[in-house]
């Protein structure tokens, strides 16, 4: 094999590669990433045995060949060599490649290839088309209520499902705070199963679709998803559990409404919080009339307290939220409003942006 590609056009598959690939693997080969010369193309494989990345990127190649190659390695190689430079990638002898850019020059360590494990190529029994702006807000959404309690495996993803009238639903929670996203249900996906995306694969393609703006093609079986973003494409297992009935948790009969400006709230939050030092970084929220209050203490004596004006129809109520937990939800929140619906101190609280119905946060209170 061999083969000359430019710097950038090398970073940006190694870099999604190098995320699928663990970094501690007790099988070596699952830490090389395939590297396949042919056709004027490379193409690069990854693996972690749950999720596999394919991506194929332009490139002038000499000699066709494929080799397996360590991740992390070639691309901190890459990453380091200047803007602009021009790699030379060639397998000199069955066990080795050399990586060649102006006067610097590495040998890397490869292995069979043969060892390499097979990527699905499975049929999906579903696909449709999204656009990466839609996807994006189903996944930007949700992701940060995605639990990473082990114990409750089948919290660690986002349910993505068909919900009542025809709306396409991404739903996550960790017990502490549930994230419900919407939109109308593409054409093509009507027959999709309900399927939970394992946390890891949230994040890997959250970071694909930052980097793109077509149309994102999914498939999806009982077992497994399929993501193609133009020439990456991105395979995962689906965790196999059923999620919980969500519906139970969120709230329909609160009727105190608050509404205050959300940027103002989100600064207060931040910081009143500073004062939190403690792990469960409580914020206490007292609403009387039109003005909130916002104030926090911890251990050794310290306190903070802010003001805000509000809209709010509802009797004195005072309530108590972790603070992390309500600036994660508060910066989900694109508008100027944030309303929050409120039943008393003890219940769930629904927050969301006045008018948008796609998106929709529960928050539980917890006691200050």
């Amino acid at each position: 094999m061999k083969l000359t590609i430019d710097r950038a056009a090398l970073i940006k598959p190694l870099g999604h590669a190098h995320g699928v690939v663990e970094r501690r693997n007790t099988v070596p080969i699952l830490s090389n990433a395939v590297l396949r010369a042919e056709n004027s193309q490379l193409t690069l494989i990854a693996t972690d045995m749950d999720m596999d990345i394919v991506e194929t990127v332009p490139a002038a190649v000499m000699e066709p060949g494929v080799v397996t190659t360590p991740a992390q390695l070639i691309y901190d190689i890459a990453r380091k060599l200047p803007e602009g430079a021009e790699i030379e990638i060639a397998q000199t002898d069955p066990g080795q490649i050399v990586m060649r850019a102006g006067r610097s020059s590495f040998s890397l360590p490869t292995l069979p290839v043969e060892d390499f494990p097979a990527i699905s190529d499975q049929a999906m029994t579903t696909e449709f088309t999204l656009a990466a702006a839609d996807l994006k807000a189903l996944i930007e959404n949700t992701r940060f209520a995605v639990s990473t309690e082990e114990t409750r495996y089948y919290l660690n993803g986002i349910y993505l499902h068909i919900a009542e009238m025809q709306l396409l639903r991404a739903v996550s929670t960790d017990g502490h705070r549930l994230a419900r996203s919407q939109m109308d249900l593409p054409g093509g996906a009507e027959s999709m199963p309900s399927v939970i995306v394992p946390r890891k694969a949230v994040g890997e393609l959250s970071k694909l679709i930052d980097e793109y703006e077509g149309d994102v093609r999914i498939g999806i079986t009982d077992s497994r998803a399929r993501f193609t973003f133009g020439s990456v494409e991105v395979t995962t297992k689906l965790i196999d559990g059923t999620f919980p009935d969500y519906q139970r948790v969120i709230p329909t009969e609160n009727n105190n409404i608050l509404q205050v400006s959300s940027d103002a709230f989100r600064q207060a939050v931040d910081r009143v919080s500073t004062v939190s030092a403690d792990k469960t970084r409580s914020v206490k929220m007292r609403i009387s009339g039109e003005v909130m209050t916002l104030s926090a203490s911890s251990t050794d004596s310290a306190s903070g307290e802010e003001t805000l004006e509000v809209s709010y129809n509802g009797s004195d109520i005072e309530i108590g939220y972790n603070a992390r937990y309500l600036m994660d939800v508060a910066s989900q929140i694109d508008g100027e409003t944030i309303e929050f619906a409120l039943a008393d101190s003890a219940l769930p609280t629904v927050i969301r942006n006045p008018g948008d119905d796609a998106n929709l946060f529960v928050l539980m209170p917890m006691r200050v």
